[in-house]
């Protein structure tokens, strides 16, 4: 039987081009994610991306155009005996309403108390180290993916 895991990211970047990254504290584990989360029953992936935004920091976004899906294998970091199955967006930002308590930081994992969903975000440059600086596969593909399409507007 295949198990598949859907999540559904989205690419924000501020007026220096930075891309908007999320540290987390999750199972146990520290990583650096693109901002985004599960495709949840009866939701598409663009109403997905657009809740997990507002969920996690409070924003209104709208979806530019699609960026990348899953073109590869990858099985789930936390369940092995599902498939993950990534979607990734470019996002635009509506409307910032802030009504969550969102922590923004230049360090990485800069958390309160790193407890179970612990969340930071951190703007980065697009560059290697953002590459180097995720932690998920799918996810350091896109980062390369965004990394080319820089430097070849260069």
């Amino acid at each position: 039987m295949n198990i598949f895991n859907v999540r559904v990211y989205g690419l924000i970047f501020n007026e220096h081009k930075d891309v908007l990254v999320s540290d987390e504290f999750i199972n146990g584990i520290m990583i650096t994610k693109f901002p985004g989360g599960g495709l949840e029953f009866g939701e598409g992936t663009i109403n997905c991306v657009i809740r997990e935004f507002m969920e996690e920091l409070g924003w209104q976004v709208a979806v530019v155009e699609h960026f990348y899906t899953t073109d590869f294998f990858q099985i789930s970091a936390f369940k092995d005996n599902k498939q993950i199955l990534s979607i990734y967006y470019k996002m635009r930002l509506m409307d910032k309403s802030n009504e969550l308590p969102i922590r923004f930081s230049s360090i990485k994992f800069n958390f309160d108390s790193a407890i179970e969903n612990d969340q930071v975000f951190r703007w980065l440059p697009i560059n290697e180290d953002l590459i180097d600086d995720l932690t998920f596969p799918i996810d350091k593909k896109v980062a390369t993916m965004l990394n080319e399409t820089i430097n070849r507007l260069q």
